[in-house]
This record gives C-alpha cells, sequence and structure tokens, in this order.
C-alpha cells in the first residue's frame, strides 16, 4: 500500500493501524486466487465479444423506440447476443423487467399450468420468491398457488448439497412435477453457491428419470463467475437482473430469461400477452447502456468477486464465521459474514454506506422492505438505485444475524468499502 493511501485512510477514514495490517495480510493470502479469475475472466470478455461480432452489432442498434416498439432492431439483437453468450435457443432481454424477480416470476408463471407441481431443491428460495410461490405469511394475491400450481421443496443434506437420492424418488412418484427449481446462489442462506459442476451432475440425473421435466436456475449473481452457464449444463431455463453481474454496472434497470425457445416464448407471454410476447415493447433509449453494460460485465463481475474474497478473508482474520471461505470454489459474487449480533450486523452494514460513493451520508436503517417477511438492512449507495453488482450490503434482521456482501464496480472500491466497515464495528 503507498504511504499517501494509508495516511489517506487514516486521516479521512479514521482506518486504525491494525486494520491496515489486516489488509495487507488479507492481500498476500488471495494473491493466488486473482490468478484464476482473471483467467475466467479472459475468457468471458472473449465469448461476449465474439457474440456481439456474431451478430454484427452496429451504432444503428442502439434504438430510440417508442409506442409499440414494433421493429426494435436493437432490442431483437441484444436478445440474440444474450441467446449467444448462454448457448441457448433464445433469450428475452427487457428493460421492462422491474427486477430479478419479476424475471424469475414470468419464467415460473409463462411455465407452469393448474395442478402442475413446481419441486425446489435447494430448500427455501429466496425471501422474494415466497409471494410469487404462495408461501409467505401475506394473502399471496395472484401466486402460482392461488391459480392452482402445486408446490414441494426438498431441503439440502446437512453439508449442502442438493439430496439427489431424494429428487430422483419425487420424480418418481410424482407425474405432476413439471418444473425443478434450481437456486445457483445462497439467498439468505448460510451455505456455499452451487457450482456448475454440481448443477450439471443433477441435471445428468434428473434427465435419467424424467426427459421432459422443466429444469429451471435462478442465475442471480451468478453470471460470468464460472467459464460456463447453467445452460451449457442442461437447464432449459434460467433469469436474472440487468442490475446485478450481467448488466455491467451500466444497465440502469432490467431481466432477462434465456434458454429454449418454448419456454422462453411462455415467458415472453406471461411479460406482455399471448400473440404479442417479445414482439412489443418499445426500449426508450436504454440499448446502448444495455449492449454496453454486458460488453463490460465480465470485467465487472471478477472485480466484484475479488472484493467479496477479500472481505472472506480480512473478517475470517478478524474473528468472523465466514462463508464461503476465501479459497473456496465459488460461483457467485456474494460473501456472508456471520456476527452472531444484531448490532454488530446493523454496524457492517452501515458502514458499506459510509463507503459507497453516492448517499455516503445517509444511515440506512431496518426497514419493512417489500417482498421481504423480515425487516431488511441494505447498504446501497449506488449509481444505479438497489444496483447489487455496486458494492453493496445486506441482512435480514433474524437470528444468526447474518450479512451478505456483494458487488464492487472496482476491487479497490470494494477494498476501501470492506476497511470502513471492519472499522465501523468498533
Amino acid at each position: 500500500m503507498l504511504k499517501e493511501t494509508k495516511e489517506f485512510l487514516k486521516n479521512k477514514y479514521k482506518i486504525s493501524e491494525e486494520v491496515i495490517s489486516l489488509s495487507n495480510k488479507t492481500l498476500e493470502d488471495i494473491n493466488e486466487q486473482f490468478v484464476k479469475f482473471d483467467e475466467i475472466r479472459e475468457y468471458n470478455q472473449l465469448k461476449v465479444l465474439n457474440a456481439m461480432q456474431e451478430e454484427k452489432i452496429s451504432e444503428a442498434h442502439f434504438t430510440n423506440s417508442s409506442g409499440y416498439g414494433y421493429g426494435d432492431i436493437g432490442r431483437d439483437s441484444l436478445d440474440k447476443v444474450y441467446a449467444r453468450v448462454f448457448n441457448a435457443e433464445s433469450a428475452l432481454v427487457r428493460p421492462h423487467f422491474v427486477n430479478g424477480t419479476h424475471a424469475i416470476g414470468a419464467a415460473l408463471f409463462g411455465n407452469l399450468r393448474p395442478n402442475d407441481t413446481m419441486l425446489s431443491i435447494c430448500g427455501t428460495p429466496y425471501d422474494t420468491l415466497h409471494n410469487i410461490i404462495g408461501i409467505s405469511s401475506d394473502k399471496n394475491i395472484g401466486s402460482l398457488m392461488e391459480y392452482g400450481v402445486k408446490y414441494k421443496m426438498l431441503d439440502l443434506t446437512s453439508n449442502g448439497k442438493i439430496n439427489t437420492e431424494e429428487v430422483i424418488s419425487q420424480l418418481k412418484n410424482d407425474d405432476t412435477i413439471k418444473l425443478i427449481h434450481i437456486q445457483r446462489s445462497t439467498g439468505y442462506g448460510f451455505r456455499n453457491s452451487l457450482t456448475i459442476d454440481e448443477i450439471e451432475e443433477i441435471i445428468k440425473e434428473i434427465r435419467k428419470v424424467k426427459e421432459e421435466v422443466i429444469v429451471f436456475v435462478d442465475n442471480c449473481y451468478g453470471e460470468f463467475i464460472d467459464t460456463k452457464e447453467p445452460t451449457d449444463v442442461g437447464a432449459d431455463l434460467v433469469a436474472g437482473s440487468l442490475i446485478k453481474n450481467i448488466g455491467g454496472g451500466i444497465a440502469p434497470t432490467g431481466g432477462y430469461i434465456a434458454g429454449k425457445e418454448a419456454y422462453v416464448t411462455q415467458a415472453a407471454y406471461r411479460l406482455t400477452i399471448p400473440g404479442i410476447g417479445g414482439e412489443c415493447g418499445s426500449t426508450f433509449g436504454v440499448m446502448r447502456s444495455l449492449f454496453q453494460g454486458l460488453f463490460m460485465a465480465p470485467h465487472v463481475a471478477i472485480e466484484a468477486l475479488k472484493g467479496a474474497v477479500f472481505c472472506a478473508r480480512i473478517m475470517e482474520l478478524k474473528g468472523f464465521q465466514v462463508l464461503p471461505k476465501y479459497n473456496d470454489k465459488r460461483s457467485d459474487i456474494i460473501q456472508a459474514v456471520k456476527f452472531g449480533d444484531k448490532e454488530k450486523v446493523i454496524k457492517f452494514c452501515k458502514g458499506i454506506q459510509k463507503g459507497s460513493p453516492v448517499d455516503a451520508f445517509v444511515q440506512c436503517e431496518p426497514w419493512d422492505m417489500p417482498g421481504y417477511e423480515d425487516q431488511v438492512i441494505m447498504a446501497a449507495g449506488a449509481f444505479v438505485q438497489g444496483a447489487s453488482i455496486e458494492l453493496s450490503a445486506d441482512a435480514p434482521i433474524r437470528e444468526p444475524y447474518i450479512a451478505y456482501l456483494q458487488g464492487g464496480l472496482t476491487f479497490e472500491h470494494a477494498k476501501i468499502g470492506i476497511l470502513i466497515a471492519l472499522s465501523n464495528l468498533g
């Protein structure tokens, strides 16, 4: 660390000598991991570059359509670029998805019908999906279950793995299972995210029993962390948010769905209406940002991943329980830190807010956030509101008081933000 940087941190942010020493030790420990990440980044950059070149993207694709949006060549070509990136038959990339949950919801509602069963095989899904499924404590108006879609869930094994034996048993004994839901990331659990290898393994076992079942993967936070995506290893459908990894910190809003054409079409009919699907929808000038965001995404996703690894190691050195460990194989950008103390988890999140480029002066507080059953504190001083590819941290206010850190458009910012958050613990 430069002498000037060290003095700046001490004078402006009151970072102690102890924390700076921990930072230096952390950087030594994680250097080998960073070399591997850079190799993955280079491959994914090549993949995105080639997809854009194959679709002959030009400035003419940075359209500004209005009204119905018929013939929006930028919108339609971006779909094709995403399909190439995901090695998929089709894709639906739209600013009209308000978040990743909306894209996931469209995929589920589009492909499930009354008396079908959705089987979740990774334990309880992320909190915002509970209302979609119909398992929240609210009225669940308009949920899948209200429409007659049945739901089953299998817990992970004690070591955080998919219970393959039970998955196979369910498929053999329940002919109504139409869709299997796999959550790649941890959500608000305390487990390692599922690797692409693990997803490939369970899909192979599923296909041995029921070839026609739809395998859907919630891909949020996982894009470009490996050289493969779930669709490369047999997933029928994936969905995610453009203000996470794949938007590169530039996309102002939106979500995507990719996979087999028939299933993407059904999801498009849910986003708009049957008979129109993805052929309508003006893009009001965001296409340049969506293309550029995708182009930057392989680089930015790895910057965020490096920040997560830094957080894991320095918090572990400070005595906190973390998951994943700094040298674990990773499949998403999320770093969980278990505090076991309500005040500490709140202070950590407030520290991340203090380290933000936007709204650093704001005190984030736990609140009743729409879609969540517990109060949640969210630190997100971002250029794009709620963009969790930018440095952010959130925590449900419930035991064992775990904070989930993600994002960082640059590793340098992620590191500084984490040092400020650690110092804020006192």
